[in-house]
C-alpha cells in the first residue's frame, strides 16, 4: 500500500521531501507527494476562528483519497472538533484518509524561537500517528509509542517517533485488529 501526502498551502520542498523520507523508513512503502488546493472558507467556523477538523476529513476523503493508497491532507490551519478546543490531526479508522496540520507544531506559536528540526519531527511524528488510525491502529498507553494520544505539544515531544512491539505487531498482521 502506498502512501499519498497532499500538501495545502505552502511548503517548503525540503521539508515535504524529508518527511516522506521518514515515512518510507517507518511504513516501507512507496511515499508520494502531491499539491492540493481547496478554498478554506468552506470549512472555516467564524465563531471559533478555527476550520472544522471534520468536515475538512470528509472532503479530503471524498475527493482527495482512493483504495490502495492512505491519503493525508497537509494544512497550516488550525482545526478544531466540537469536543476540543483544537487537534493536530485526524484520520478515517480503518480509512483510507486523514488530515494533519503544523498549526500548533511549530514553536513561534508559542512564542519560543523556531526550531526546523523539532517542526519536522512533531510533523512527522503526527502525520505517522494518523496513518496509524487508517491502518485500524486506536491509541497506545505506552509512553513513547507514536499511538499514544496527544493534547499538547509536549505530548508530542515525549512520545517516539515509531511504534511499540504492540502496535507494531498489529500493523503487520492487520487481521489481529
Amino acid at each position: 500500500m502506498s502512501i499519498t501526502i497532499i500538501s495545502f498551502g505552502y511548503f517548503d520542498n525540503e521539508f515535504l521531501r524529508r518527511i516522506a523520507e521518514n515515512l518510507r523508513h517507518e511504513f516501507a512503502s512507496e511515499v508520494h507527494i502531491r499539491e492540493g488546493h481547496l478554498d478554506i472558507s468552506d470549512f472555516y467556523d467564524p465563531t471559533r476562528c478555527q476550520c472544522n477538523a471534520h468536515k475538512l476529513l470528509k472532503h479530503i476523503d471524498s475527493h482527495y483519497s482512493s483504495s490502495g493508497v492512505k491519503t493525508i491532507g497537509l494544512f497550516n490551519i488550525d482545526f478544531f472538533i466540537p469536543i476540543f478546543t483544537y487537534i493536530f490531526g485526524q484520520a478515517y479508522l480503518g480509512g483510507h484518509s486523514g488530515i494533519v496540520s503544523i498549526y500548533r507544531l511549530s514553536n513561534d506559536r508559542y512564542g519560543i524561537a523556531p526550531d526546523d528540526k523539532l517542526l519536522l519531527d512533531r510533523s512527522t511524528k503526527e502525520i505517522i500517528h494518523e496513518l496509524g488510525h487508517t491502518f485500524g491502529l486506536v491509541h497506545c498507553h505506552v509512553p513513547d509509542c507514536v499511538m499514544r494520544s496527544g493534547t499538547y505539544v509536549e505530548d508530542i515531544d515525549q512520545k517516539g517517533r515509531g511504534f511499540c512491539g504492540y502496535c507494531k505487531g498489529k500493523l503487520l498482521n492487520p487481521d489481529s485488529l
